[in-house]
C-alpha cells in the first residue's frame, strides 16, 4: 500500500468525503477551530461526524476499481463465459486474457482501492476503541463492527486475486501484508506478508467480531441492503468458508439465514432474507428488497461514468458477449428460464444486462445476495453427502426463474452429478456478479480457453505465473519487505 507522508486530517478527510479543509494553529483561545473545519482534533467530536467516517469507508469500497463494479468484472471475465470485443485495456482486456503486469492500471488501482478501504476502516476502530463519549458504546461497537466487516470483504477480495488459493497449500502461500492499524504517514510502509492461512485467519476474526456487535437491523429497507447488520456476517461467512473448504462451517453460518430444511426458505432473525418471486425486479426496478444482503448504491450524484461505469462495459459499450458455447447454451439454461431476460441480443450475439441503466449509471452494485448463500449452503451439504438438502436449495434457487424445470434424476443423486449442477447454477444464476474468476481459483482449476474467430486466448495451468494476479507497482516501489 503507498502511503504518502501526510497529515492524519487528510486521511480522514477523505472518508468524510470533505472537499475543503480548513487550517487552524491552535484549537482555542484566539484560533478556534471553525464549526466548518475538520481535523485529527475534531474529526470525531459530533456524532454525526462518525457516521460521516463510517459512511465514507463504504464509499471508498464503492471505487471503481473495487465494488463500484470494475473488481466483479475482472473476476467474471477471466472465466469462460464471456468473449471480449475491443482489445480495451481500460475494460478489463488484461484480465480476460490473463496479461496483467505489476504496472497495469487495473491491478494497481485494485490494490489501492482494497486498501484505502482498510486503512479508513482502521482509522475507525483506532479512534472508536479508545472509548468516546460523543455517542453511546453500543453504537461505538457498531460502527466498529462496521468497519471489521468491510476490511474483511476487502482483504476477501485482495487475497483471492493477488494470492494463491487457499485450497493449494491450505494457506502456507505468501498472501497479503496485514495492515491492521491506521496508517497516518509513510512510515510504516514497510511489511511482510502473511500467509494465505493468516490473512483468513483475520478475515474470519473480524467477520465473527462483526457478527456479535453489528444491529440485526436498520429503520428501512434501504440500510438493511446498504449498511452492514447481522445477516451480512453471517452470509458472507458462507462464502469465505467455502473458500477454504471448510463445509461444517458453511453449513454451521447458513443455518442462522436459512433455517428451514424445505422450501420457502427465509431467515428467521434479523433481516427477513428471502428469494424474491423474480430474479429480473432485483436489477433494475427494485434495489433494496430482502434477497439484496449487501449491495453498493448509486446515484445521479455519484455514479460512475464511461468506462469506470460496469454497465457501461456489458450493456452499453457491449465489449463482452456471451459465450455461444459456455453456460448460455447448456441444457440447465432453458430459454423458457427468466433470468435469461437479464440478457439483451444484439447482432446475432447475447450481452448482459443485469446493470442496465445508461448514464448516469445508477444500478446498485450486489455484494452478496441470498441465491449465493442458498447455493453456498447447497454446495458445502453436497460435499458432506447431504445429498437431499442440497437438492432442495438447487431446485429452490432454479424452479424460482423456471419454475417448469425439473433436474434429471441422476443429478440429485450422486455427490459428483449434483455438485456439476451446482457448479452450472451458479454460472447461471450468479452471472456477471463477480464470482466466475474465483470459483475456478478455489476448485484449483485452469483458467480456460475462450476466444472467436476475431480474438483468442489460452488456457492458464494452475502452476503457472498468471493464475493469480501479479503484485502492484506501487507497493514493490514502497514497501521493501514485500517479496
Amino acid at each position: 500500500m503507498k502511503i504518502k507522508a501526510k497529515r492524519y486530517s487528510c486521511l480522514v478527510s477523505a472518508l468524510l468525503l470533505v472537499s475543503t479543509l480548513n487550517s487552524c494553529k491552535k484549537e482555542d483561545g484566539l484560533f478556534p477551530v471553525p464549526t466548518t473545519s475538520i481535523s485529527d482534533k475534531n474529526v470525531f467530536d459530533t456524532p454525526a461526524r462518525i457516521e460521516g467516517v463510517v459512511n465514507g469507508i463504504y464509499k471508498n469500497l464503492k471505487a471503481a476499481s473495487l465494488y463500484g463494479g470494475r473488481y466483479l468484472l475482472y473476476q467474471d471475465v477471466r472465466g469462460e463465459d464471456f468473449i471480449n470485443v475491443t482489445a480495451n485495456s481500460y475494460t478489463a482486456y488484461e484480465s480476460w486474457n490473463n496479461s496483467y503486469s505489476s504496472g497495469s492500471n487495473d491491478i494497481n488501482n485494485l490494490w489501492s482501492a482494497a486498501y484505502t478501504t482498510i486503512n479508513g476502516a482502521n482509522i475507525l476502530i483506532d479512534a472508536l476503541s479508545l472509548g468516546t463519549a460523543v455517542i453511546s458504546q453500543d453504537l461505538a461497537k457498531a460502527y466498529i463492527a462496521e468497519a471489521k466487516l468491510l476490511r474483511a470483504v476487502s482483504y476477501f477480495s485482495l487475497v483471492t486475486v493477488f494470492a494463491q488459493p487457499y485450497n493449494k497449500d491450505q494457506g502456507a502461500s505468501p498472501g497479503l501484508p496485514l495492515r491492521l492499524r491506521a496508517e497516518v504517514d509513510g512510515n510504516n510502509n514497510d511489511l511482510a506478508r502473511s500467509t494465505v492461512a493468516q490473512v483468513y485467519t483475520q478475515i474470519l476474526s473480524d467477520l465473527d467480531a462483526a457478527e456479535k456487535d453489528l444491529p440485526e437491523n436498520y429503520s428501512t429497507a434501504l440500510l438493511n441492503t446498504t449498511r452492514a447488520h447481522k445477516n451480512t456476517a453471517r452470509a458472507f461467512k458462507t462464502r469465505v468458508y467455502l473458500t477454504i473448504n471448510n463445509y461444517q462451517k458453511v453449513l454451521e453460518e447458513a443455518k442462522k439465514i436459512v433455517p428451514q430444511q424445505a422450501a420457502p426458505f427465509k431467515a428467521q432473525q434479523g433481516v427477513a432474507h428471502e428469494l424474491q418471486a423474480d430474479i429480473t425486479a432485483i436489477f433494475g426496478s427494485n434495489y433494496t428488497t430482502t434477497e439484496s444482503i449487501l449491495s453498493m448504491p448509486m446515484s445521479t450524484t455519484d455514479a460512475l461514468s464511461g468506462q469506470s461505469a460496469i454497465g457501461y462495459v456489458y450493456n452499453v459499450n457491449k465489449e463482452y458477449y456471451l459465450n455461444p458455447t459456455g453456460i448460455l447454451n447448456d441444457a440447465q439454461w432453458d430459454p423458457a428460464d427468466k433470468r435469461r431476460g437479464l440478457l439483451q441480443a444484439n447482432g446475432g450475439k447475447q450481452y448482459l444486462k443485469k446493470y442496465a441503466k445508461a448514464s448516469p449509471y445508477v444500478d446498485y452494485i450486489p455484494v452478496i445476495r441470498y441465491a449465493e448463500v442458498l447455493l453456498n449452503y447447497a454446495e458445502a451439504a453436497a460435499q458432506v453427502e447431504q445429498l437431499s438438502i442440497a437438492g432442495t436449495l438447487l431446485t429452490a434457487v432454479h424452479q424460482r426463474s423456471d419454475a417448469s424445470f425439473v433436474f434429471p434424476g441422476a443429478s440429485l443423486t450422486s455427490k459428483t452429478a449434483i455438485l456439476e449442477a451446482i457448479g452450472k447454477e451458479r454460472r447461471i444464476e450468479l452471472l456477471g456478479e463477480g464470482l466466475r474468476g474465483h470459483d475456478l481459483l478455489r476448485h484449483l482449476k485452469e483458467l480456460p480457453a475462450k476466444g472467436d474467430a476475431s480474438i483468442q486466448t489460452p488456457s492458464v495451468p494452475t502452476i503457472a505465473q498468471n493464475y493469480i494476479f501479479p503484485a502492484p507497482n506501487t507497493e514493490l516501489a514502497t514497501n521493501k519487505l514485500f517479496n
